[in-house]
């Protein structure tokens, strides 16, 4: 019987998130039914958003239950189809899995992937969801307009980083907060940042902010929520964008400690909305166009962190979540 590595989540985190929370199993490899394909996985998306996918052990958050499959974008090869759509050889993107091989059917496949545009772990990052993050997020919710005020927080990381150079291609002002000075040197000198501040030396970062950010911000793209954003509330003019892609920086499953901010929404105006990449795929092909127009004009940036082999993902997602990361973190599975 042929089989296939799988990583599963072993235990729920307290606080932290440990390897040690993950397993790896082997499991049967069955062959695909009608309307599926077998892929073999080549490149693992490792995403900040996973440390809300598993939740916590203090209130049972979290949509992965112990016990089950590590879900996870990835690009893989088809080696044998049952789905009109898809012949073996074809490369595609979709919802594979923490996993050496995956059965897919409609629900999981995505689109295909063409190996001459880019390299294949491409299609995770900057022609990935990682990319549809950043440009439905800036473009579709904060609709930027030349001579505005972006600023994005986690700004050297896989989305954040593509949000500024975007916004910088809009004609916008752009000011980035990290997590240190080596990538907030990185926003500044390779994604044409004209400001970035790191949050762990500021001594009072909403003064920081106010000094790099004069006339205020106009738009708003956050990943992170909490105290860092709550010093950043302030600073937002009237009729300012808040694009809100992640909550990084709360507790899963816990309440927010911070400042009445349904008085400010209405006082100012502003517009505050959640970004689910899952629901935007249909804007994959207009996206993927534009940043590709970008790139190739040398207007768009992409750095990647590569971690070798599945077994590299729980220390990936660890290092994302700590921030030890540069650019978009990707497991290199399969050759």
């Amino acid at each position: 019987m042929e089989t296939t590595r799988r990583i599963q989540l072993k235990a729920k985190p307290q606080a932290f998130v440990s390897p040690d929370l993950f397993e790896t199993v082997l499991v049967p490899r069955r062959p695909p039914g009608d309307g599926e394909v077998l892929v073999r996985t080549l490149y693992l998306s490792i995403d900040a958003a996973m440390r809300g996918w598993i939740g916590d052990a203090r209130d049972g958050s979290g949509r992965v239950a112990v016990g089950s499959l590590m879900p996870g974008y990835a690009v893989g090869r088809v080696e044998a189809s049952r789905h009109p759509g898809y012949g073996a050889g074809d490369v595609v993107y979709g919802a594979f899995g923490w996993q050496d091989w995956a059965v897919a059917g409609a629900g999981e496949l995505v689109h295909k992937v063409d190996p001459a545009l880019a390299p294949l772990s491409a299609a995770l990052g900057i022609f990935g969801h990682t990319g549809l993050a950043a440009y439905v997020g800036l473009i579709d919710i904060g609709r930027p307009r030349a001579g505005e005020t972006v600023l994005v927080t986690t700004a050297a990381g896989g989305v954040g980083s593509l949000v500024g150079q975007i916004a910088r291609n809009c004609g916008c002002r752009v000011v980035g907060i990290t997590g240190s000075d080596a990538k907030a040197q990185l926003c500044l000198e390779e994604f044409g940042y004209d400001a970035a501040i790191n949050y762990n030396t500021a001594a009072n970062l909403r003064a920081a902010l106010a000094v790099v950010a004069p006339d205020g911000i106009d738009i708003f793209f956050d990943t992170v929520a909490g105290p860092i954003a709550e010093s950043v509330f302030p600073l937002l003019n009237d009729r300012a964008r808040i694009v809100q892609c992640g909550t990084l920086g709360l507790p899963p499953g816990g309440p927010s400690d911070g400042p009445r901010l349904a008085e400010l929404i209405v006082r100012r105006q502003l517009r505050w909305q959640g970004l689910s990449v899952a629901d935007n795929f249909a804007r994959c092909p207009a996206a993927l166009e534009k940043l590709r127009e970008w790139a190739n004009a040398g207007k768009l940036r992409h750095r990647e962190q590569l971690y070798d082999g599945l077994e590299s993902a729980p220390q990936a997602l660890v290092d994302v979540i700590a921030g030890r990361n540069l650019g978009k973190a990707v497991v290199r599975v399969g050759r």
